[in-house]
């Protein structure tokens, strides 16, 4: 009985390597999840959902909706909208996108 778990513990090892091999500094869930943590830093907690990419040859834009929480007990959560510019696995600019209709887009920001 013992052995088995020994195996289960070994098996699951080796399966989640290269997963763990995979995830780099150039991974694009990477990249937006250190964009998000740098950007909201008080976020008790947040998460973000990809809406388009686009690519050209080494660089990319994502179009990213990020969803922030503050406090714990805060009734609504923080929506933001952002373009990120993505050039050989770097982030190199951040544009953020008004949620109203309408609205003019703020400056680019070189990060």
């Amino acid at each position: 009985m013992r052995h088995r778990w020994i195996i289960m513990g070994v098996l699951c090892g080796i399966l989640t390597m290269p997963a763990l091999a995979q995830a780099s500094s150039g991974d694009v869930g990477t990249i937006i999840e250190t964009f998000v943590v740098q950007q909201f830093p008080d976020a008790a907690s947040h998460y973000w959902v990809v809406n388009e990419t686009r690519w050209d040859g080494d660089e990319m834009i994502v179009d990213v909706h990020t969803i922030v929480v503050n406090e714990r007990r805060q009734a609504e959560p923080t929506l933001s909208h952002f373009l990120l510019l993505i050039v050989a696995g770097e982030l190199r600019g951040v544009q953020s996108i008004p949620l109203e209709p309408g609205t003019d887009c703020r400056a680019e920001e070189a990060v």
